[in-house]
């Protein structure tokens, strides 16, 4: 019998689902009632079916879009955590609904060049006392930016969607964001948000380690060399096909190590939840820590690996030209239109009194895919020098 099917004959997290509290389905605005599908399947198809959402195909994860069709994009890496997140919420018995809600709506905040354009967004911002967060902003969007009902701004999503886009990795203080009061900040989310950062974790543990050697920045051998877990998996994988060629068992190694780490999550979590004895959302939200976690050996593996990647391949030669680049590119732009609001689009400019010239040009520029943001700078570069 494998691990998940033990999982699943024994004793489940019943009654700590999101589906018993109704108030997560609670929306800001009247929206009818559908019986063909759960409030958080309709949330996942508005989320699927906004621009914010198809613009992450268009967004870096690691590589930019420029260097190889072949390597994830923001979107791609958005589905594989999604995959990861409702196998977790299954074997635990969780609202899959609600997690693969989270999973797809997780990133949709993320500027253009992936961490490097967050960086220098949230240098500029500093500059005028403000700060850019890409849970925050993700917030911004389904609340503000998108305009799709006649009846108000905003996706309407339930609350159990919205809390879980601003606290799914990490806990906010209600002294520090008095305006986010309603998302119970002093409060531990739903499980089915906490299992969020840890299936992204699993995805790009696995994905970037994929995408490194894809690109030849990285090598199978010294990988081995320097990561424990792959090399474990590696070897279990060569004893069950010898003699095959190495990038097709380090293709199976990737898919054994992130077998190996989700289903440390699913043991994980339920021994966390069991130990508290939780049988109700309410005792999860009222505990001091999170108890969707890694055990420690796992995460031992997962320090390692992520250490390794940052030395080997975050902060690389190559990359780092692209992320200086990204920076020099958002900087410019920004500082073009807080010199310059009256080149914004219409829209942006009357937003201005509102929200501030920092945060609109901030807002407008996150919202840019990788292509975009490129063609501004090539527009604004020829218009400076006329």
């Amino acid at each position: 019998m494998s691990f998940i099917s033990q999982v699943n004959s024994d004793l489940r997290l019943c009654a700590v689902l999101a589906d018993s509290d109704d108030v997560l389905r609670s929306r800001v605005y009247p929206a009818p009632e559908r019986l063909s599908r759960t409030a958080f399947q309709r949330d996942r198809e508005r989320i699927v079916q906004a621009r914010s959402f198809r613009r992450l195909a268009g967004k870096t994860q690691v590589f930019t879009s420029r260097a190889s069709d072949h390597f994830r994009s923001r979107l791609t890496h958005t589905i594989e955590v999604m995959q990861i997140a409702r196998c977790v919420a299954e074997s635990l018995g969780l609202n899959q609904d609600l997690a693969e809600t989270l999973a797809l709506v997780h990133d949709i905040g993320h500027p253009p060049f992936g961490h490097a354009g967050e960086r220098a967004l949230d240098e500029c911002l500093k500059r005028h006392g403000l700060r850019f967060d890409h849970n925050l902003h993700a917030l911004r969007i389904v609340e503000h930016f998108e305009q799709r009902y006649a009846a108000h701004r905003g996706l309407n999503l339930t609350l159990g969607v919205r809390e879980g886009i601003i606290k799914h990795s990490r806990d906010y203080s209600a002294d520090q964001y008095p305006d986010l009061s309603c998302y119970m900040l002093g409060k531990r989310p739903p499980l089915e948000a906490q299992i969020i950062d840890l299936a992204d974790e699993i995805a790009y543990l696995t994905a970037d380690l994929d995408d490194g050697v894809e690109s030849g920045l990285l090598d199978i051998e010294h990988i081995r060399g320097n990561v424990d877990i792959l090399a474990h998996s590696y070897a279990q994988v060569e004893r069950e096909h010898p003699g095959i060629e190495a990038k097709f068992l380090f293709n199976e190694a990737l898919q054994l190590m992130q077998n190996v780490l989700t289903d440390d999550l699913i043991a994980t979590t339920i021994k966390n939840t069991r130990a508290i004895g939780a049988t109700s959302l309410k005792e999860v939200r009222d505990h001091p820590e999170r108890l969707a976690t890694f055990s420690t050996l796992a995460e031992a593996h997962r320090l390692q690996e992520k250490r390794y990647l940052y030395d080997t391949l975050y902060t690389c030669d190559e990359l780092s030209l692209e992320h200086d680049k990204a920076g020099q590119v958002v900087t410019a732009l920004f500082n073009f239109w807080i010199n310059e609001p009256q080149e914004l689009p219409s829209g942006y400019v009357e937003e201005i009194e509102m929200e501030g010239l920092a945060r609109v040009v901030a807002d407008y520029i996150a919202g840019m895919t990788d292509t975009f943001i490129l063609l501004q700078y090539a527009q604004i570069k020829r218009a400076v020098r006329r």
